[in-house]
């Protein structure tokens, strides 16, 4: 179920006097835990004139999630006109048409004019409401990508997920689906790009919610203990080891381990991770003992993992195990967009806890901000913010309290046209994703909307390695 405050469910009855509605109302009023709220109206035989001018005065004070529409064979013609009107009116909000069982082709129709589900007698609470959260969650992820960023930092306390450029929004708006599935996830991303505030989302989001969060980076433990941090080790195991000590995939049960920079996983621990997701067993160091474990594994890298296992310097067949649900973030320099409300975020994360008033940028300042390459990325650029807001007085950010190593010697070395082609390429990539992303994934669309032609549109998509899948409605 989503995390919603509450949900609001709008009952349409065409047929006051038959036992559906009432039925209906009695199964959705029932569960008083699950902040349900029920608006009740008795269309009942009225004319169809009702539909344009009543229809609206119900909507105008009651914003529902989901739409209950309930018809008897004597209202088949007023819900066809009922229809069209709910989806001129809330065309994102879906109608589950309520009905003794009816002709194919009368369902059809039904169809063709906006329903979105049928539910027929008998009426139970374990049917509907399984296809009720259904269609709740589908409202709830297909709302503004400002809603799902609310629900992310607010339910969850993941304030570091800023931004709104099509790339970001694009892999961010996964995480929900992603959430609700037990299989592997492998996070690719540059250094900086935020992958682990992306694991916790998806940890946090999930039915595991509840169990521990374990992280660890696997490039910063040494190759030597690799094993036995994650595994853990029997007693007498090796010289010192007096007592038997767990290891994190233990600590991890019935939770999420996030395993950032796997590539530096060496290779007999590799052996011994494809063993533990294969089986969910594992034995620890020195033990003759195998232990179950029920975790998920999220694992992160910042480099090109498929092309290490590739050329063998790592497992195939473990990156296969890994990958089943590949998430890639986007490096700053392309969604120079969120670099202004990045900046500002971090302004006033850090101008807080120094006690400092409201400050600001000034223009020239955050023009070097946008200008720099960031091969930091998000955690380069709020230590920069950071340092800036220690360094300068009260009130605004100036150029000088922004210091980026080796900008002078950059914009020495990058040409005119070599700067052009690149401000260039990057505009035809947020360009693309934005029109996509408006058009809901329809190539045909975006390309006239840009005055080109479908094919080279198409080129453009595929020269910026743009998948159209990422933006159709319902995409992961």
């Amino acid at each position: 179920m989503v995390f919603m405050e509450q949900v609001k469910i709008l009952l349409l009855d065409l047929d006051p006097g038959s036992d559906l509605g009432r039925m209906l109302r009695r199964i959705l009023e029932s569960p008083a835990d699950l902040g349900i709220r029920l608006q009740h109206e008795s269309l009942g035989t009225r004319g169809l004139d009702f539909y344009d001018g009543g229809l609206s005065k119900i909507l105008s004070s009651f914003d529902p999630d989901v739409i209950f529409l309930v018809l008897s064979p004597g209202t088949f013609k007023q819900a066809g006109a009922l229809l069209p009107s709910l989806r001129r009116e809330l065309p994102d909000i879906p109608v589950m048409v309520v009905m003794e069982a009816r002709e194919p082709d009368e369902v059809l129709e039904l169809l063709r004019l906006g329903a979105a589900d049928f539910i027929t007698p008998p009426l139970k609470a374990v049917d509907i409401f399984p296809r009720l959260w259904q269609w709740v969650d589908r409202v709830h992820w297909r709302d503004t990508p400002e809603a799902l960023m609310r629900t992310l930092k607010e339910k969850l306390g993941l304030k570091q997920l800023v931004g709104k450029s099509p790339a970001f929004l694009a892999e961010i708006k996964k995480i929900p689906s992603i959430a609700q599935c037990q299989a592997s996830v492998l996070i690719s991303g540059e250094t900086g790009t935020g992958k682990e505030v992306c694991a916790r989302a998806i940890h946090y989001l999930s039915p595991r919610a509840g169990k521990p969060f374990i992280p660890v980076n696997c490039g910063a433990i040494p190759v030597e203990l690799v094993e036995n941090e994650l595994f853990g080790h029997a007693r007498g195991a090796f010289t010192g080891a007096s007592t038997s000590q767990p290891g994190l995939i233990h600590e991890a049960d019935g939770g999420t381990l996030f395993l950032d920079e796997i590539d530096s996983l060496p290779p007999l621990a590799q052996v011994k991770l494809l063993r533990f997701l294969q089986e969910k067993e594992y034995r620890p160091l020195g033990s003759v003992k195998t232990h179950l474990a029920d975790v998920r594994i999220i694992s992160a890298t910042n480099v090109h993992l498929e092309v290490a296992a590739r050329e063998g310097r790592f497992r195939q067949d473990l990156y296969y195990r890994l990958n089943v649900i590949p998430l890639t973030l986007p490096p700053l320099r392309e969604r120079r967009e969120d670099i202004p409300l990045l900046a500002h975020h971090f302004l006033a994360k850090y101008a807080a806890e120094l006690n400092k008033r409201a400050m600001d940028f000034s223009s020239d300042a955050m023009q070097l901000l946008m200008l720099y390459e960031w091969p930091g990325n998000v955690r380069e650029l709020e230590h920069v913010v950071q340092r800036a807001v220690v360094l300068s007085g009260q009130g605004v950010i100036q150029k000088d309290h922004i210091h980026l190593p080796n900008l002078e010697t950059i914009a020495r070395q990058e040409s005119f046209q070599e700067a052009k082609a690149k401000v260039i390429e990057q505009f035809e990539k947020t360009y693309i994703r934005e029109l996509l992303l408006a058009h809901q994934g329809n190539i045909t669309k975006a390309a006239q909307a840009a005055k080109k032609n479908r094919r080279a549109f198409w080129q453009l998509m595929r020269k910026h390695q743009i998948d159209v899948q990422n933006f159709k409605p319902g995409a992961p």
